[in-house]
């Protein structure tokens, strides 16, 4: 059971985990972090689930930190709490993730988003760094991933002044993927979802980690390991059946061997 992540099985191979503090906007307390945490690491591990998405309520994704908890923090109990590890465990996830934003992704919770393969928001979505504006910066990756989804000229306007910009703008920086109506924002997010489960799942976690562990190599190194990948994937039994599939002008069966 869970108290704080709404684990949901919205279609075939799909797994949806919803963040489920609603009367907090839900604000990001380390109680919420590990238990999100823990259900994507076991959405990673299940050979059953090939996309996952994380989703909010309608009036908040997330509202950033619980500042109940941080108000009377000092940097020792910060060092203790650890926190990256727990963003670290998404970040790692191997499978495709999905974030279904609706109303406020501010401070962690645009963090969280930012930790996605790709940003469907609503036309509610509201995004923003504003952690200077209480004294404090980003620490979960709003600096560095904000930097590397939008560039320097975007990242240090909206994190110098903690401004918030609506999902039409957060799509033109390229901060976001699409935007939907908001009651279209999570069924568009599973249709998504399930075209990439329907994919053959080797491929898919291949161009993830290719991607994802290119962006900050060399160029040279990265396209090594693009390389690397690409040889490696004519090993599987889904390669096979891709090409045979295109070839007999049939659809493709892909089991994800």
């Amino acid at each position: 059971m869970t108290e704080f992540v709404l684990v949901e099985h919205p279609a075939d191979h799909v797994r949806l985990l919803r963040l489920n503090r609603p009367e907090a906007l839900n604000a990001l307390t380390m109680a919420l972090r590990a238990e999100l945490a823990d259900q994507v690491d076991l959405a990673g591990a299940d050979p059953a689930v090939r996309a996952i998405i994380i989703a909010g309520s309608d009036r908040a994704f997330a509202a950033g930190a619980d500042l109940t908890e941080l108000v009377a923090a000092d940097a020792v109990t910060m060092i203790q709490r650890a926190t990256h590890r727990l963003w670290g465990r998404i970040a790692g996830c191997p499978k495709p993730v999905i974030a279904a934003v609706r109303g406020f992704a501010l401070g962690g919770g645009c963090e969280l988003a930012l930790h996605a393969d790709i940003i469907i928001a609503a036309t509610t979505a509201v995004f923003g760094q504003p952690e200077v504006r209480v004294g404090i910066m980003p620490g979960a990756g709003g600096t560095q991933r904000l930097l590397r989804a939008v560039g320097k000229a975007q990242a240090m306007r909206l994190l110098l002044t903690g401004m918030r910009i609506p999902a039409e703008e957060a799509l033109r920086i390229g901060l976001i993927s699409e935007v939907t109506q908001p009651d279209a924002t999570e069924a568009r997010a599973i249709e998504l979802a399930s075209e990439i489960a329907a994919l053959p799942s080797i491929a898919v976690a291949k161009i993830k980690e290719t991607v994802l562990a290119g962006a900050d190599a060399a160029l040279e190194t990265a396209l090594a390991l693009e390389r690397a990948n690409f040889q490696l994937l004519f090993a599987t039994e889904d390669r096979r059946e891709g090409m045979q599939a295109f070839l007999d002008k049939r659809p493709p069966h892909f089991e994800g061997r």
